[in-house]
């Protein structure tokens, strides 16, 4: 290996498009292998792959299962007539001097696919793999990976159709009846991409006697399969929660958003890993198991652009901060000490704890903390002539 090492010099895959970050089914992938020896070299082939597969490996009890399944094979080839051979036919390579053999061929059309994808129990590569065959010696191998992106839309109607769903649970304490929890949720479409905003209407109920707290967050679910066993895994991506409800009060979800976060898109169409996501809303109950709602979302490549509406939106709001702070003016007085003073004591001992902790041995409450009162601020008086000269007067 190592006098092999000190003879070649180079040998890697340069694709034509160094710059393109993934491909798609029906494009083109061209490229050279490039090769720079240190010594002279005999060459009876080189050949170039071009392979993509899903692989699942994971350990179940003291099983191991793996599955695979191949997307891509392609192998050629390559010409090596313009180069000068020996009496035997082998091409010969020569120091100083950089050969550059060409490839190219087309993937599969759009369907024939998945998108690349990496796990914990599996991924999904595609790489394109060179081999320099050598009378007498191993061949030698180098290896590039691209990545293809299976183009998914979400602007059709079944995916821009809203969705929703009702769940009710009863509550009980040492087995007696403590009241139910209901909430009714709803969503104007399953479709959505990166960036975007997932509008949810929702509506909770509370008759127990236990303060719930509502909250919803994007699910990621990674389905594996390998030798007829299944494995999944559950991710929670992003989150975002609502006001505590006390008993025998309700509270509604007008529009409360929760954005998508940089993930990829949903996998549908590979046969041994499948990834799709739901938005689950859900209550969270102290001693008792959490109300979940789950609804079924579709994240794909070709969006509504709702992302460049928000974007807009908090530009605009920025624009209008900045032009608000140019109208503020000083008061003409400053306040009074019992103005600028709070009363930070609370009118109970007890204080609802809201961290975001979904565990069911969570404590409900928390003692008084101990506020004191800040001390008097110090103040300024500015004092204008006329012709814009200002004085500035200290306040004794």
């Amino acid at each position: 290996m190592v006098a092999m090492t000190r003879r070649i010099k180079t040998f890697q895959i340069i694709f034509t498009d160094p710059c393109k970050t993934f491909y798609c089914g029906g494009d083109k992938l061209c490229g050279h292998i490039e090769v720079e020896v240190n010594e002279i070299t005999r060459v009876s082939a080189v050949k170039v792959l071009g392979l993509g597969r899903a692989k699942v490996g994971y350990a179940k009890g003291k099983h191991r299962c793996r599955q695979e399944a191949e997307y891509l094979r392609y192998e050629e080839v390559l010409r090596l007539d313009q180069q000068p051979t020996d009496a035997d036919g082998l091409v010969v390579l020569r120091p100083g001097n950089k050969y550059k053999y060409m490839f190219g061929f087309e993937l599969p059309q759009q369907g024939q696919l998945v998108s690349s994808y990496k796990g914990k129990f599996g991924y999904v590569e595609y790489f394109v793999k060179a081999l320099m065959e050598r009378p007498h010696q191993p061949p030698l191998e180098c290896k590039k990976n691209f990545e293809v992106e299976e183009p998914l839309d979400v602007n059709t109607p079944d995916l821009l159709s809203p969705t929703g769903g009702m769940k009710e649970k009863k509550v009980t304490c040492m087995f007696i009846p403590d009241g139910q929890v209901s909430l009714n949720a709803k969503i104007d479409r399953r479709g959505f991409c990166e960036g975007e905003d997932i509008c949810i209407n929702a509506k909770f109920e509370n008759t127990c006697s236990r303060i719930v707290v509502p909250k919803a967050a994007i699910i990621a679910k990674q389905t594996y399969q390998a030798n007829g066993r299944t494995k999944v895994f559950r991710q929670k991506l992003s989150s975002v929660r609502g006001n505590h409800i006390i008993s025998g009060m309700c509270d509604a979800w007008q529009g409360k958003t929760i954005r998508v976060p940089k993930i990829k898109p949903s996998m549908l169409g590979c046969n041994i890993i499948r990834v799709e996501y739901a938005l689950m809303i859900y209550v969270h109950i102290p001693g008792s198991e959490k109300l979940i709602l789950e609804l079924p979302l579709v994240i794909g490549t070709a969006g509504l652009g709702s992302r460049s509406n928000s974007v807009s939106s908090q530009e605009g709001s920025v624009s209008n901060a900045s032009q608000s702070w140019v109208s503020l003016r000083m008061p003409s007085e400053p306040p009074s000490y019992s103005d600028s003073t709070r009363d930070c004591r609370l009118d109970q001992p007890f204080t609802p704890l809201l961290d975001d902790f979904d565990g069911d041995n969570s404590p409900i409450f928390m003692n008084e903390p101990a506020f004191q009162f800040p001390p008097p601020p110090i103040y300024t008086e500015v004092e204008e002539e006329y012709g814009g000269n200002a004085h500035i007067l200290p306040v004794c």
